[in-house]
């Protein structure tokens, strides 16, 4: 492993894509050779977001794992969720978030490809955001540019160009990396050869913007928040991120998944106390307070971790993204846009996922198919919910697996 110095970007034939006028430099962090992987950070400079607003530059945190070909067209491009970074593989001792998918002899072998993960615009993993600091040394906070999920593929856009690829062979993300997913072959067209989207729908569903509202009222209605000027004050809104993680909890895993893993039990430790008993022998306070159910202590620890690695002003911005999210905004309605693409295009459903149904995007698939797209889907069987995007790669190996054999009808 070693610290290299900056470097200038490869130049390709593809520079179109790249932000207006942008200019583009890199420096990586750490090497590897043995794991052929890289970890960096690309610097994009000036950088025009969607909403008119420009900055004169932005980071974006990638990491890399393999080796681009003589070709330059054998690269996966890895999009994250919303709570998501860019190590979704095995590096530097530590396992990444799809550590049974990506490496060498695996669904997405290393040996043969080379993949790019990046941190997105607005996150707090390296890629700047709302805690980044501005151009007087301060943080952003609320003045950093509303983001888009067209700003995050067009940042991710200018990196593999920087990386000297040129045709991609495969997109993929689930959730909001597959909102990623959907809008790489409009960004990039004729780029793209396979797309992979898993668990999200080409227009954010209104019941998901409803839970994306409420997540959000529970940050900004936390006193600790300070309109977003939290940064230095020795104050964060941890309850208001605690709150949002805990109702995001619920919607992600499955109603039998919670059944099955908590029931009515008390808390570990007290099995043969049920919860409900156990909130009875408290008063009001404790009983308000404090968790006496294992799913709530589930949700308390859940919010615990997120709080400890997570911004709570990205959360806002992410997922405000997430529910701008349409790829026919602009396009003429999704039917218009449909027409347009020019990729192989192959959309996940879960079968217990509560938010993005499964219904809702075979129908995408049948309405791709009569705008001419060679669209497919497939249904991923899963008690986890929607979570099962993470959590069942071994199954989700056979399917990309048949869609690199052409299987997938």
């Amino acid at each position: 492993m070693a610290v290299v110095s900056e470097q200038s970007p490869a130049r390709t034939s593809a520079t179109a894509s790249a932000p207006t006028s942008a200019r583009t430099s890199f420096i990586v962090i750490a090497r590897s050779e043995t794991d052929n992987h890289v970890t960096g950070k690309l610097r994009i400079g000036p950088f025009h977001f969607e909403n008119g607003i420009t900055l004169p530059n932005v980071d974006v945190a990638f990491e890399t794992w393999g080796r681009i070909n003589a070709s330059r067209d054998n690269a996966v491009v890895v999009c994250h969720a919303l709570t998501g970074d860019a190590h979704c593989g095995y590096g530097l001792g530590v396992e990444g978030w799809w550590d049974e998918l990506i490496g060498p002899g695996r669904a997405i072998d290393t040996n043969y490809k080379f993949v790019i993960a990046s941190n997105v615009l607005g996150g707090c993993a390296g890629s700047s955001g709302p805690a980044s600091l501005d151009a007087t040394g301060k943080p952003y906070a609320l003045q950093f540019p509303l983001v888009t999920v067209r700003d995050m593929v067009r940042a991710q856009i200018a990196l593999a160009d920087a990386l000297g690829v040129g045709q991609i062979e495969m997109v993929i993300g689930g959730s909001l990396g597959g909102m990623q997913a959907w809008e790489w072959p409009f960004l990039a067209p004729g780029r793209v050869k396979n797309t992979i989207v898993i668990a999200a729908h080409p227009a954010f569903p209104p019941l998901a913007i409803g839970y994306n509202e409420a997540m959000r009222q529970a940050i900004v209605s936390d006193p600790a928040w300070q309109q977003g000027s939290y940064y230095g004050t020795g104050s964060n809104p941890v309850g208001g991120l605690m709150t949002a993680r805990s109702i995001g909890m619920l919607t992600y895993r499955s109603q039998h998944l919670f059944g099955e893993r908590f029931g009515r039990l008390g808390l570990a430790g007290q099995e043969t106390l049920a919860g409900s008993e156990s909130v009875l022998r408290h008063d009001p306070l404790q009983a308000f307070t404090q968790p006496h159910f294992a799913v709530e202590s589930y949700l308390h620890h859940q919010g615990s971790k997120l709080h400890a690695r997570f911004d709570a002003n990205s959360y806002l911005y992410l997922t405000r993204a997430m529910d701008t999210h349409d790829v026919g905004r602009n396009r003429g309605g999704l039917m218009a846009a449909y027409r347009t693409l020019d990729t192989n295009l192959t959309v996940i459903g879960i079968d217990t996922d509560y938010l993005y149904a499964a219904s809702g995007l075979a129908q995408a698939v049948r309405d791709l198919r009569r705008a001419g797209v060679e669209a497919s889907y497939v249904e991923l069987a899963s008690s986890y919910g929607h979570d099962a995007f993470l959590l069942e790669q071994e199954q989700l190996g056979r399917i990309l697996s048949g869609v690199e054999r052409g299987e997938q009808s």
